[in-house]
């Protein structure tokens, strides 16, 4: 018996769209319109010691990172810390986060954000920054359009410096 309801989401890897990142490249699997809202949802691959996401906060939603492979540093508040295969960090709204890979290694992350938010044009945004057909300000205007309100952090500053003095292994 098939109750009535919304349709499972099913995104076979293939059939993903890839994006562009500085450091790597995102998945982008499902959107909150595919979820009916429930969560937003891509897959993130960074060479070692690439930079992610700048410091932000969400207003409305939480976001998770479950490191597949590799090691994660993510700021948390102001607590950098570094996670590892299997490990997960979920960041709950208006809490300041940013992530990156790790100076030792690549990393393989899947993260979520729930309630979903209509998120994938935001990383397509990113892709055209980076290939200079829309810039930073532009971003900085979209902030409460995707909710993504950046801000500075000293800590993850620190950490990121450290990072980039860390030799190559």
């Amino acid at each position: 018996m098939t109750l009535p309801g919304p349709a499972a989401v099913v995104v076979r890897d293939a059939e993903a769209e890839v994006v562009r990142m500085l450091g790597g490249h995102g998945r982008l699997l499902a959107d909150a319109d595919a979820t009916e809202g429930a969560l937003s949802t891509m897959r993130v691959t960074l060479k070692r010691g690439a930079d992610g996401a700048t410091p932000h906060y969400h207003g409305g939603s939480s976001e998770l990172f479950f490191v597949i492979s590799g090691r994660a540093q993510v700021l948390t508040g102001e607590r950098v810390v570094t996670a590892g295969p299997g490990d997960l960090v979920v960041v709950p709204p208006h809490l300041p986060h940013a992530f990156a890979a790790a100076p030792d290694s690549p990393v393989d992350l899947l993260i979520v954000i729930a309630p979903g938010v209509e998120r994938f044009e935001y990383f397509r945004l990113l892709e055209r920054v980076g290939r200079g057909e829309a810039s930073v300000e532009d971003v900085r205007a979209a902030q409460d359009r995707f909710d993504n309100h950046f801000l500075d952090s000293t800590a993850w500053h620190a950490a990121r410096a450290a990072a980039r003095d860390t030799p190559a292994g």
